[in-house]
């Protein structure tokens, strides 16, 4: 598996209130290309996360216990068809643009249970996606489009679980990885 070029992971002791996010954690094949192509179309200077698909970007770190515990249940199912199906445009960025309806009903699980927390943003449809290039000029992300779009060819997997994380300055602390078993 290719890593990030930076170091995604916070270190020393954990921030005390960061906000939990969740992930839909991609299988290893599907990481290393995905991000492959975020490391080769991303800022460098703004490209400190690896590839990732989030369902969950902040959660109240009061609900971490009952999160590891809804988490945990839903990972009792198999692990959820996935398909990365096309390009997502973003305005200033690109996206491979990812189908899974049974990801889409654990994360409306999720949501409910976490009803009355979610931000503006995590209470918006769920679009599934991975970044590979944001905040750069429009006309940039036009063109990676233009040339992605026509070489990219619909590819299938299964997410392997769930990640759990805290947001420590704009890096990510792994707290728990629940995979799928069922």
């Amino acid at each position: 598996m290719i890593g990030p070029t930076v170091d995604w992971k916070a270190t020393g002791p954990r921030k005390p209130g960061a906000p939990l996010l969740i992930t839909a954690e991609l299988p290893p094949d599907i990481l290393a290309w995905t991000d492959s192509l975020r490391r080769e179309h991303y800022p460098p200077e703004r490209n400190r996360l690896r590839a990732h698909v989030t369902l969950f970007h902040a959660l109240p770190p009061s609900v971490e216990e009952e999160l590891v515990q809804v988490l945990s249940d839903l990972a009792r199912n198999p692990a959820p068809e996935a398909r990365i199906d096309g390009i997502m445009k973003l305005g200033r960025g690109t996206a491979l643009a990812v189908q899974s309806p049974e990801m889409v009903i654990l994360h409306a699980i999720i949501a409910e249970r976490m009803h009355g927390l979610l931000t503006d943003q995590d209470s918006r449809p769920l679009r599934l996606h991975v970044t590979i290039q944001n905040k750069v000029k429009r006309e940039e992300a036009q063109a990676l489009q233009a040339q992605l779009g026509p070489e990219l060819r619909p590819v299938s997997f299964r997410f392997r679980g769930f990640g759990l994380y805290a947001w420590e300055d704009g890096l990510w602390r792994p707290i728990r990885l629940l995979a799928f078993r069922g």
